[in-house]
């Protein structure tokens, strides 16, 4: 099983949204929900933190493949998994020629989707990332050395890999916000530099190898 995501899901179905919701929560998945295709669009962009869509293609205001490609214009680059009831071959490819990335018919089964859904999400995380013997884990969430590892917030997680990205390389704090949270959120200095305490205690469980200092004034470097 892949490492918690945050899904969103665009279904006008009560019931099909309902079932949806239950098994996404018992795999421990977020779950970000748009009962139209005009949630979907406003609720899904680019700094939603969506990381994969569940899109009905028969909606009350939209077809599913104009949202989809509404969301691609918008830079929504999150897979997306189209729910639907046609299943005709040329269903099949206007779908993935309005960005679809997988397809299942309706009545489907809710194992086959939450299987498809975690495929979506291994070929679109990065590989576990290596600095300086320090190994960043998308998978799990986690931090680790051969001293052992550390499991990480999706937050904590964020950070600490734009940390990584630039060993050595002051990553300004505005920067830092950025790479954190979604685009929008307030975040005050105190936050952040509980977060950054946090992280620091974490890499010191596992004895790592690089230490996450900070420039005052100006932001955070590891090295």
């Amino acid at each position: 099983m892949v490492a918690m995501a945050r899904v969103g899901v665009c279904e006008d179905d009560v019931d099909v949204r309902r079932v949806l919701t239950e098994a996404l929560r018992r795999a421990e998945h977020e779950v970000v929900l748009a009962r139209n295709g005009r949630e979907a669009v406003t609720g899904f962009g680019p700094g939603s933190g969506v990381e994969v869509l569940v899109v009905d293609i028969g909606l009350p205001d939209a077809d599913g493949r104009d949202v989809c490609q509404a969301l691609r214009a918008a830079g929504q680059h999150a897979p997306v998994l189209f729910l639907t009831a046609l299943d005709g071959v040329h269903d099949r490819i206007s779908g993935f020629q309005a960005g679809g990335d997988d397809y299942v018919g309706k009545p489907f089964s809710v194992a086959e989707v939450l299987v498809r859904i975690e495929a979506l999400l291994r070929r679109t995380r990065p590989e576990p990332q290596e600095v300086s013997g320090l190994v960043l884990d998308p998978e799990r969430f986690s931090v680790r050395t051969p001293h052992g590892e550390q499991k990480l917030t999706p937050t904590e997680f964020r950070l600490l890999a734009a940390f990584a990205a630039r060993p050595g390389t002051v990553v300004r704090r505005r920067a830092a916000v950025a790479a954190g949270w979604p685009h929008g959120a307030i975040v005050n200095e105190n936050t952040i530099d509980s977060y950054v305490r946090r992280l620091r205690v974490k890499l010191e469980a596992v004895s790592s190898p690089v230490e996450l200092r900070t420039v005052r004034g100006v932001g955070f470097v590891l090295q």
